[in-house]
């Protein structure tokens, strides 16, 4: 998934939690940033109560998970162009529906009235008693919205219920089967549990979920990964037990199980081409026991960076990292081949919109093909690293055909030297399920993970 984000501006450091809101909001349409990071921003400076903390997370993860259906209303409710609205009042708005419509904690008098505060505040008295009408409308007309017959609607108005974009409806309409569509949708708008990667240098499972209930964090296995934890208990992941220590690492549990696919060994040379923020390849050198050598790739200065921070707290050895581009030839790699390559390509993100759902707004099907060919053009060079008999693991984060099937089926339609192993194969056996015609393929309505896809590649000449 990429990662692309303009210099911070400076956020009200106390104060307004809506305004906060509206402003993280703006940055995320206008300037397709990331929520998660702008939010870290502004709560890093820990001048927010807990509270404040908790609904402003809420509100900003509320609305753009929501932001389709709530726009949906909203343009019923403009006599103007809802489209043409400045991005401050637009986003003052859909906060406002959000908490009137969704959050029962929060009175409708409450936001309200402090929707108009801001408007009056930021805009002017013309563009708060706009705001006032439209919500003393919404609220005496009691709107309601019934939920659609996913077998006989059309995409309008699944993607206005479920308030996803229709390009990406109609693409999962495609590839997965229109059966599927709803369901998914759904879990895409629930909240992405936090899932930990156990440590197996410095402590394995059980001993850190012993270490949990001790320090009482609520924390469960997770149900595919041998290695994963799910914490249910609240608050920031560096204040749990162990952190510090080194004994765990924040990762997805479908993610872990690409490490499984790859089936690292002791004392083997490891290629991981697109490694930041290197969850996998801190894996990959915990299943090698590490021993032997992981080279970690990536063209990001501070993606590399944050490989090194990550190996030096699991206390790890046997990974080195290099800061290059792999869709050209690596000077510093040219004259070694690898027994296995992983190949976490930059995709659409498409599988992660439980923790990114800003994701679904900002992409478009132009972004999935430039995507695409990108990843084509980093798989082939790649694979110029593999010894013979050796495996190549292609994944991605994202469900749609363009980047997984699709860039696999075209690669070993001109690399007759490669065949595709049955995922299946490779996985623990509880994982066995998240296979599809031997692909990894990991569905957020079906095994409450994010969406993962992965082809696992062996050259037999």
């Amino acid at each position: 998934m990429e990662r692309a984000l303009r210099p911070a501006t400076i956020f009200e450091s106390s104060g307004n939690v809506r305004k906060q809101a509206v402003d993280i909001l703006t940055r995320v349409e206008l300037d397709k940033a990331y929520a998660d990071i702008l939010l870290d921003q502004v709560l890093q400076r820990r001048t927010l109560s807990a509270r404040d903390r908790s609904l402003l997370t809420e509100i900003v993860y509320g609305t753009l998970r929501w932001r389709g259906r709530i726009d949906c209303h909203l343009k019923q409710l403009t006599r103007r162009s809802f489209e043409e609205t400045d991005p401050f009042t637009k986003n003052l708005l859909r906060i406002t529906l959000y908490q009137i419509s969704f959050l029962d904690r929060v009175p409708q008098y409450a936001a309200l009235n402090e929707a108009v505060n801001l408007a009056k505040t930021h805009a002017g008295s013309r563009v708060s008693g706009f705001v006032n009408g439209i919500f003393r409308n919404f609220i005496r007309t009691n709107r309601t919205t019934t939920s659609p017959d996913p077998d006989s609607c059309g995409v309008a108005a699944l993607a206005d219920y479920w308030s996803h974009p229709e390009w990406l409806i109609n693409e999962w309409i495609e590839y997965l089967g229109r059966a599927h569509v709803a369901p998914l949708m759904a879990a895409n708008n629930r909240q992405a549990p936090l899932v930990l990667r156990a440590n197996l240098r410095r402590t394995d499972r059980p001993a850190l979920l012993r270490a949990f209930e001790t320090h009482g964090i609520e924390a469960v296995p997770t149900t595919w990964s041998p290695e994963g934890i799910v914490v249910h208990s609240q608050g920031p992941v560096e204040g749990l037990s162990g952190y510090q220590e080194g004994f765990f690492h924040v990762q997805g549990e479908a993610s872990q199980l690409i490490t499984h696919l790859l089936d690292p060994r002791p004392g083997e040379k490891i290629l991981d081409a697109c490694a930041a923020p290197g969850g996998k390849t801190t894996h990959i050198a915990e299943l090698m026991n590490d021993k032997g050598q992981v080279t970690a790739v990536d063209r990001s200065p501070k993606g590399v960076v944050k490989i090194g921070e990550n190996a030096i707290r699991l206390g790890l050895k046997s990974i080195r990292t290099i800061k290059a581009d792999m869709t050209k030839r690596v000077a510093a790699a040219q004259d070694t081949t690898y027994d296995r390559i992983l190949v976490d390509a930059p995709c659409s993100g498409l599988g992660t919109l439980r923790s990114h759902p800003e994701i679904k707004w900002n992409r478009g099907i132009a972004d999935v093909l430039r995507l695409s060919e990108l990843q084509r053009k980093i798989l082939e060079h790649a694979a110029n690293y593999l010894k013979p008999e050796g495996v190549l693991v292609y994944s991605t984060c994202t469900l749609t055909a363009h980047e997984n099937e699709s860039v696999v089926s075209d690669f070993l339609a001109c690399h007759r030297e490669f065949v595709l192993d049955d995922a299946a194969r490779y996985l623990p056996n509880q994982a066995e399920p998240l296979v599809r015609e031997k692909y990894f393929m990991a569905l957020p309505h079906k095994h409450d993970t994010d969406g993962f896809f992965a082809a696992r590649l062996r050259r037999v000449a």
